[in-house]
């Protein structure tokens, strides 16, 4: 095996857990009213609501940033409903949404917070046109219009008037992404430079009317979030959070089992069990909306021939994985769209198949040839392309695994720079589009569009016909129709797409029994740490 290393700093960074200073030294129980998580938050780049789209990032930005439309988190079936905004109305040509704000909210700073603070949040996202700022431009807001398609009329109103007609209930879950986080504008244009618009400042301090407040953070070590007590939404027990990155399964159960965290979010099935055998730990295991992948990209002259794709998908190892060391972990799963979402499919056509695999090469005029992989520093993940490298290797494909933290991967990919990515991807709100828009829709597929958001940009897969497809879906009003526009668009893209979707993550959580009411978020959403008590 070759693992290909940025530094070997960086290496035992990822794999060794760093100790982390606190005020007062490690105790055998954690306080009654603080939380300490140990998870993997080397993914963090910014806290900045306009441009936070990373895993651990969006944890932190949703308890500290409110939002128009919510959840509620001890009620995720229900949908979203009323947050910072408490009615809308739609017109009649289904174009202009009125936000009605709710009163008495004050920001973190004391400021209260108004619809001039929502549209200038939302039309910062759009103009900054950061990674995740698609999930707002899709309704065709752009920096030349977003000041007459998104306003406030008064302080307590807030107009919101999209291209064309979509689903109502498409335009409100996209306001419960991240994106949607309302910003103190007082707060962050005092602290902007040169146009700014507090972006440099935003990314390590934060301006929200959330339940917490970011008290410190140190990249790729942990953070802290303080209590802001008379959160609107009600008390919250816990007065601090804590999240340690412990990357290694090993380390968190350790840390678990001794009382020094309270929660552990990335074990291993043999973590687990031993976790699951000890008094006062539980382990629960909840169905996300994360689903693992590899993609191609399709610059590279190798990998843009359709048996080539093909191939790579009968030579992965799909029940193997999920049946050794991603037992409890992950399903098997090989649609764009997870479970639970409307226009799920549930077809797993491809298994391990070298003999296919090496006809298919072979039909292809390839063999023998050498690629690279590229991969977060994240125990799962590395073992993952371990596993692809031994069964590409039995069909004569040589590869190196080139590791990184998550910052460091990202950018890579991103930049549309790699051969193979092993990954995940997360939706960003609870409807199909979140999905189907970033895996088959591609409207540019030049370099300068820099489209980072969709995941079919990012592997130069250029797909017109799809794209077209894709945005008749998200328009129809018809739930039926809209459903199977879904499951015909994934039958296609199992077929030809430069992606093999491979599992949907089973999040095991190991937990202190005294704790309860920490939420994962479901397959539609991120953490929720307020509701938290002990």
């Amino acid at each position: 095996m070759m693992l290909k290393q940025f530094s070997k700093a960086l290496m035992l960074s990822a794999f060794i857990a760093a100790p982390i200073a606190f005020s007062a030294p490690l105790q055998a129980a954690t306080p009654g009213n603080m939380l300490v998580i140990a998870g993997r938050i080397d993914d963090i780049v910014t806290v900045d609501p306009g441009e936070v789209f990373e895993f651990a990032g969006s944890d932190m930005a949703r308890n500290i940033y409110d939002r128009l439309v919510m959840f509620d988190p001890l009620n995720l079936d229900k949908g979203y409903g009323p947050g910072l905004a408490e009615s809308w109305t739609v017109s009649e040509d289904g174009k202009t949404f009125t936000f009605k704000m709710r009163a008495g909210v004050k920001f973190h700073s004391g400021n209260p917070v108004t619809a001039h603070d929502a549209a200038w949040s939302l039309q910062r996202a759009v103009t900054m046109k950061k990674t995740p700022s698609f999930i707002l431009t899709q309704f065709g807001f752009n920096k030349d219009n977003v000041a007459s398609t998104i306003k406030a009329t008064d302080d307590m109103t807030l107009v919101i008037t999209t291209d064309e007609k979509y689903a109502t209930s498409f335009v409100l879950n996209c306001l419960t992404a991240t994106i949607g986080g309302i910003v103190d504008s007082k707060l962050a244009l005092s602290h902007a430079k040169d146009g700014d618009l507090g972006a440099e400042w935003l990314k390590t301090h934060t301006a929200g009317s959330g339940a917490f407040m970011l008290k410190t953070w140190k990249p790729n070590e942990s953070y802290t979030l303080e209590r802001v007590d008379g959160y609107w939404r009600g008390d919250v027990a816990m007065k601090r959070v804590i999240v340690r990155h412990i990357a290694e399964s090993a380390t968190q159960r350790l840390l678990l089992e001794k009382g020094d965290v309270d929660l552990a979010r990335n074990l291993s099935p043999e973590d687990m069990n031993a976790v699951a055998a000890k008094d006062g730990l539980i382990v629960d295991n909840e169905l996300r909306g994360r689903i693992m992948y590899i993609s191609m990209n399709q610059k590279d002259p190798v990998l843009s021939k359709p048996k080539v794709r093909l191939a790579l998908k009968y030579l992965i190892d799909y029940k193997g994985m999920v049946n050794s060391f991603l037992k409890g972990q992950y399903a098997v799963h090989q649609a764009y769209l997870p479970r639970t979402y409307m226009g799920e499919l549930a077809d797993t056509p491809y298994s391990l198949d070298v003999a296919k695999g090496k006809a298919l090469l072979a039909e292809a005029g390839v063999k023998d040839f050498t690629l690279e992989m590229i991969v977060r520093n994240a125990q799962e993940r590395v073992e993952i392309a371990q596993s692809l490298q031994n069964t590409f290797a039995q069909a004569g494909i040589k590869s190196t695994i080139q590791t990184g933290t998550g910052k460091q991967i990202l950018g890579i990919y991103r930049a549309r720079k790699h051969q193979i990515y092993v990954g995940a991807w997360g939706p960003d709100y609870p409807d199909p589009h979140t999905n189907a828009d970033t895996f088959a829709s591609n409207p540019n597929n030049t370099d300068e569009a820099k489209l980072t958001g969709k995941l079919a940009w990012r592997n130069s897969w250029d797909i017109p016909a799809m794209t077209k497809e894709t945005k008749a879906a998200v328009q129809e009003t018809d739930r039926d129709k809209r459903a199977a526009m879904y499951v015909k668009s994934q039958k296609e893209f199992q077929k030809i797409a430069p992606f093999a979707v491979m599992f949907q993550k089973i999040e095991p959580l190991g937990r202190r029994s005294n704790v309860k009411n920490f939420v994962m978020g479901g397959a539609i959403s991120s953490a929720y740490y307020w509701k938290v008590t002990k």
